[in-house]
């Protein structure tokens, strides 16, 4: 069983913005949808999961793009554990071009809950045992993001098709709402660098809004994803001009 999973693709329209640039709602998909194949290849993953009444929940993504990925172009996506302790997990990704150039590397952090008592569990005394590659495509720390005062706060829907099939919104979705509260003049004059998400609570499907605090300093933007007084996730967006 390869310690490594590597899969290939091709970008297509509908997957990019106007600018023919992924959007960042496909681009953290493949990365969750990477990792649960994966899982689940080592047996680790929603099945195993299921039947012991525990999850896997991540905490962080810290995503670097090094260079946006286009229209029709022809994508190795690799994703592999790549280090661990008593009771988080750490997995890795990386994107390349058809020619070997690197585009984005990310790396995750995870932690396995007990589902009835919604509580942290040791990974060793409740996961079969897989194998770790401990090279990194990204060697980061998982450090708490800064606090920020707000200038503005964006108000988004909660839809339907937000909600993904554990009964609560898609942790892409975050990403979205991130992304699109900095304001339709910025986004279009900036392309996005890198995103970092900090996930604190769930948010449940029959939630109608949220609110976005938002800070934006030059080519980093700051962002607060709340219900109310309830801090649900903290997210940080890097930018260059377009």
């Amino acid at each position: 069983m390869s310690e490594i999973l590597t899969e290939n693709r091709t970008l297509q329209a509908y997957q990019c913005d106007r600018y023919g640039n992924v959007r960042p709602l496909i681009l953290m998909n493949e990365l969750q949808g990477m990792g649960d194949r994966h899982a689940e290849m080592l047996g680790v993953g929603y099945q195993y999961c299921q039947a012991h009444g525990i999850a896997w929940v991540v905490t962080h993504y810290l995503v670097d793009i090094v260079e946006m990925p286009t229209e029709l172009e022809k994508l190795s996506i690799k994703t592999w554990p790549s280090c661990q302790d008593a009771v988080r997990a750490t997995r890795d990704f990386e994107i390349r071009g058809a020619d070997g150039r690197l585009l984005v590397r990310a790396t995750s952090q995870w932690v396995l809950i007990d589902m009835a008592r919604r509580r942290p569990l040791r990974l060793d005394e409740n996961l079969p045992r897989w194998t770790v590659n401990e090279c990194r495509a990204w060697d980061r720390k998982f450090e708490k993001f800064p606090d920020f005062t707000p200038t503005k706060t964006h108000t988004m829907k909660c839809r339907f098709d937000d909600v993904d099939v554990n009964q609560h919104i898609n942790n892409a979705v975050y990403a979205v709402w991130a992304t699109e509260s900095v304001g339709y003049e910025y986004r279009n004059a900036h392309r996005l660098t890198g995103i970092e998400l900090n996930f604190k609570r769930e948010i449940s499907p029959d939630t109608p809004q949220v609110q976005v605090d938002v800070a934006i300093d030059g080519l980093v933007s700051y962002h607060k994803i709340r219900t109310g007084d309830v801090d649900h996730a903290s997210v940080i967006c890097r930018w260059a001009p377009m």
